[in-house]
């Protein structure tokens, strides 16, 4: 699946086998967001992770560094 351009956003969402893959997903996308300085909005259900990216700073709509970003999660699901 890839990424989708909804309400000013990158929006994906994200299946995994149980709770646990689910949060170290998460857990490696906080280390990528830090490094970045660009932090998603996201919610997790069980098995399930949703992401919306867009840059504040920029006024609430999708920039190169949300581009960056996700790109840079897709190649954490190829790891």
């Amino acid at each position: 699946m890839a990424w989708e351009e909804k309400n000013n956003t990158l929006y994906q969402s994200f299946t995994f086998r149980d709770f646990s893959e689910a949060f170290a997903f998460m857990t490696r996308i906080a280390m990528l967001a830090e490094k970045q300085d660009h932090h998603p909005a996201w919610k997790n259900t069980w098995n399930i992770v949703e992401i919306w990216l867009n840059t504040h700073s920029a006024g609430d709509i999708i920039t190169d560094k949300d581009r960056k970003l996700a790109a840079d999660i897709d190649k954490l699901l190829l790891k």
